[in-house]
């Protein structure tokens, strides 16, 4: 069940309808197509607009193709990540800079990778140690638990997974697996309920959560595709165009609030009594903060429990860099 759906729609209607009511002219970057729920609403409330979706999962692409048959001649899909926004442009004829309308994000694993118990995201069913979003990809959570050694496992653990309980994790893998290397999920799970400490165990949700994120994270190179994937968003929209997105952990929320947050300030120096010309802010922020789910919604769709949405209106031409602040 797609995120916050309505509210998507809300905040990026006003960009997609300046040329017409029906969405004719505009174009909408779908970044996180998944299985297509956000891009049929929007396809289907604005009979005109035309949609290119990104996703990297090759089965996504098939399940939204599918879905959005009926839509075939307003709907380009390109398999690759999102930071691939500006070469997804280029194939489909348009500028890297000023080109579309509306770039709407949904991070994370989607709710169609996790109920593909073979794909190995969740911790809650025993499956392959796999976590890849592009199964063509080389690089598994198999490979990082059986091949990483401590210190590195340990880092992965800190900075993916903000897990507390890093090093003695780490310490645990690396001992069980000198006897047999880990090949499911569920050997996995059971490890980490033996080194987190039982009192750990009991606050703070499944104390597998952190780990698999981190593992997630790592396997994907999400965050520094994301780095990458904003600016070139940004960049992307036409004067007037908007961006939405839906983060649902601290370190994606965290990188998209800098990089908004760099994109909607003024560049004079700091001191200078006056703005100078052409140091204004090229995009204005829509919405206070993160937008939280409404608890109506979180009890239709547990997902949208964690979300957190943010946006921005670029307001004046010019080029966004990204910003690398961790």
């Amino acid at each position: 069940m797609p995120v916050l759906l309505d509210r998507c729609v809300e905040l990026l209607a006003p960009a997609l309808t300046r040329q017409s009511p029906d969405g004719r002219g505009a174009t909408l970057v779908d970044a996180t197509l998944g299985a297509g729920g956000h891009t049929e609403r929007f396809l289907t409330r604005f009979p005109g607009l035309h949609v290119i979706g990104l996703d990297r999962d090759t089965t996504a692409l098939d399940i939204a193709g599918t879905r959005l048959a009926g839509f075939a001649d307003r709907l380009q899909t390109v398999r690759t990540r999102y930071d691939g926004i500006a070469a997804a442009l280029a194939e489909s004829g348009l500028a890297a800079t000023g080109s579309v309308d509306a770039v709407l994000f949904d991070l994370g694993v989607s709710s169609m990778q996790l109920d593909r118990v073979e794909r190995g995201f969740s911790y809650a069913q025993d499956a392959p140690l796999d976590m890849r979003m592009d199964p063509q990809a080389e690089l598994t959570a198999a490979e990082i638990v059986n091949t990483y050694d401590a210190a590195a496992l340990t880092d992965i653990l800190r900075r993916f997974g903000e897990e507390r309980f890093a090093s003695r994790i780490a310490a645990h893998i690396v001992r069980r697996r000198a006897q047999a290397p880990f090949t499911s999920t569920g050997e996995l799970t059971a490890l980490l309920y033996e080194a987190i400490p039982a009192p750990a165990r009991r606050t703070g949700g499944h104390p597998a959560k952190r780990t698999f994120q981190a593992l997630r994270i790592a396997v994907n190179g999400e965050l520094d595709s994301l780095r990458e994937a904003l600016p070139a968003a940004l960049n992307a929209l036409a004067v007037g165009g908007r961006v939405a997105v839906m983060s649902y952990q601290s370190l994606e929320d965290r990188i998209v609030k800098q990089q908004f947050a760099a994109a909607t300030a003024s560049s004079t120096p700091v001191g200078l009594p006056v703005e100078l010309p052409g140091d204004e802010p090229k995009f204005t922020t829509l919405t206070r903060g993160a937008e939280r789910a409404e608890s109506d919604e979180v009890e239709r769709n547990p997902r949208a429990g964690s979300v957190r949405l943010r946006a921005v209106e670029r307001v004046r031409p010019g080029t966004i860099v990204a910003s690398r602040g961790k």
